[in-house]
């Protein structure tokens, strides 16, 4: 594992998180808790960006959600499909951004070639499933392994991406899926672009001015690049499947572990 182990998040230094101007998040199992978005933290997000911080959910989950996400959420953009494209809704302009790193015919001509592999998948290993959010979207192919089945061991999810992988996806494991998708994006890079094309900020120049808050092994470029990436407490259990940990981790995990970030965020402001 990179880097130093996980320090508390109460020594995460005053100074330091003055300086902070924005919290980029995953979504699963960082801001919920059994799949559910609890009101801790989403009051979290509102209260964050209500002090003047940039609030940024990037996430594995589908368009459909995320254009919900983007018109009804307290945030200033969503990044989806664990970087395939990003949306924003200013509401004074009236403009709704759709941001594809991928253009839209070759993404439906991929789109076939994801339903074979699927199919593959599904086969290969039994008890996975075709995640229930599949139908919502553009770019990628999402592997169910414990949300809606009965959780499978990690040698399963090893195969899930092996699978993949050997049909020449990019594969990720989340907490609750295995992603696959043609191209080389992740969630950092998208980040990256999103913030310069829409903020006119440069993250490699200013990473630690920024939070990622996240949970599994689809975060780790994440984690790798931000100082001052923060694990929910439940970072502990997937922790065997990576090799970049976060900075920073909270004493709870999930929706209340995120709304203790965003405390100590506000707290020092």
């Amino acid at each position: 594992m990179s880097g130093s182990p996980m320090r508390p998040l109460a020594e995460f230094p005053l100074e330091a998180r003055r300086a902070i101007r924005g919290v980029l998040t995953d979504i699963d199992d960082t801001l919920t808790t059994h799949g559910r978005l609890l009101p801790e933290a989403y009051a979290a997000l509102a209260s964050l960006r209500e002090a003047g911080l940039l609030v940024i959910p990037v996430t594995g989950r589908p368009a459909g959600w995320c254009d919900h996400i983007a018109r009804m959420w307290p945030v200033d953009a969503v990044v989806g499909e664990n970087g395939a494209f990003w949306f924003r809704r200013e509401a004074r302009a009236k403009k709704f951004t759709k941001r594809y790193v991928i253009g839209g015919a070759e993404r439906l001509k991929r789109s076939e070639r994801l339903e074979a592999i699927a199919q593959r998948v599904l086969r290969e290993v039994p008890g996975s499933a075709i995640a229930s959010d599949q139908a919502y979207r553009e770019a990628d192919l999402a592997i169910d392994f414990c949300e809606d089945v009965p959780a499978l061991p990690r040698e399963a999810v090893q195969r899930i991406v092996s699978v993949m992988e050997s049909e020449g996806l990019t594969a990720k494991v989340s907490s609750i899926h295995v992603n696959g998708w043609f191209g080389g994006y992740d969630k950092l890079s998208s980040s990256r672009l999103m913030m310069r094309e829409e903020f006119g900020v440069d993250l490699d120049r200013e990473a630690g001015r920024f939070v990622f808050a996240g949970d599994s092994p689809n975060d780790q470029p994440m984690f790798r690049f931000f100082p001052h990436a923060v694990g929910v407490a439940n970072v502990r259990a997937m922790a065997d499947l990576m090799d970049d940990l976060p900075a920073w981790i909270t004493p709870s995990e999930g929706s209340a572990g995120f709304a203790e970030l965003a405390q100590a965020l506000l707290a020092a402001r």
